[in-house]
This record gives structure tokens, sequence and C-alpha cells, in this order.
């Protein structure tokens, strides 16, 4: 009787006795199931990245402005929110706020009052 010896992507060791034809449509089983993990890893990685993309937060976007010149010039929480706005990402005044104390906090901006408001630029 014929014999097989499989050894899949993970190291399993197969060993199939049988005839030709039983051992052939496992084998093509083994196959494709072993093509649908390899299929399934690449969408989750795929899923992964994207996810990773979306889940960048408010003070990383402002870090990012702020990486890119924008706080060169003390800017109000309103100019925020209008750059912010123009990249697509729709923060209320009063969620920012949050944000940008803690940039402040943290030191990564600074923040002065100028005629009776807040305006924030890089450290």
């Amino acid at each position: 009787m014929p014999k097989a010896h499989i050894q899949t992507p993970d190291g399993a060791k197969i060993t199939i006795e049988g005839e030709v034809t039983e051992i052939a449509a496992i084998v093509n089983q083994i196959q494709s199931s072993t093509a649908s993990v390899r299929n399934r890893k690449v969408t989750k990685a795929i899923r992964q990245q994207r996810d990773q993309k979306k889940r960048e937060s408010a003070s990383t976007r402002v870090v990012n402005l702020k990486e890119e010149g924008f706080f060169d010039a003390p800017k109000s929480l309103a100019a925020v929110v209008t750059e912010l706005e123009k990249s697509g990402y729709l923060y209320p005044v009063t969620s920012l706020s949050g944000v940008m104390l803690g940039l402040v906090q943290k030191r990564l901006l600074t923040r002065i009052k100028k005629d009776g408001v807040w305006v924030y630029g890089k450290r």
C-alpha cells in the first residue's frame, strides 16, 4: 500500500497509508486548509494595519501638526480645530481643549494667554 509523509507549515508530521486516490484527496484537503489559514493571516495583518491607522488619536494628530511647523507661531484652539478639519478630522472644541492641555502638561506644547485667549505654541 502507498504511503505519503507530509509536514505542514506549522511543523506537524503526517503519515498517510492507503490507496493512491485516497492519499491524493487527503493531500488536497491539507493543502487547501493551509492555504486558507495563510489567507486568513494575510487578511488579519491587513485589517490590523487598517485599524492602526484608525486608532490615531487626537493628540497624535496635534503632535503631527507641531512637527509640520503649524505651531511656529502661537495658535488659538479654534485655529487648531480649523486646521484639523482641513485634514478631515472633526473634533469639537470641548474635546480638543483637554487634549491640548495634556500636551502642555507633557511639555510638548506651551500655552500663554494673549488678549484673554489661550494660545498654543511649540516648546
